[in-house]
């Protein structure tokens, strides 16, 4: 795909369809809405890398200690800031396409 034709299809979708997919569903599914393969894999694989994280340093933690099991808000967390970057970034793209498709129609 030529980089004009990839401009056009970003700056066709909807800025905010794009940012509700990657915020609620979570895991960058607004990047295949727009088909930004390159962007959804990253997302994905920062994701896995936070579960894994989260994963391992629980296993730090001492099973009979109640405290630490209630108290396990970190990856809920890191998922949470990692939706939100990745929306942001969605709109953003849209609306830089845009621009960019405009600039070049004038």
């Amino acid at each position: 795909m030529d980089k004009a034709s990839k401009v056009e299809l970003i700056a066709s979708s909807s800025g905010w369809v794009s940012a509700l997919l990657n915020f609620f569903p979570g895991l960058g599914v607004g990047y295949i809405y727009q088909r930004r393969w390159k962007a959804y894999w990253i997302t994905n694989l920062v994701s896995v890398i936070w579960l894994i994280y989260g994963f391992y340093s629980q296993l730090e933690n001492d099973p009979s200690d109640p405290i630490q099991l209630n108290n396990d808000q970190q990856s809920f967390f890191g998922l949470f800031i990692i939706a939100t970057v990745s929306s942001v970034e969605a709109w953003y793209a849209s609306q830089k396409a845009k621009e960019r498709r405009s600039s070049d129609k004038a």
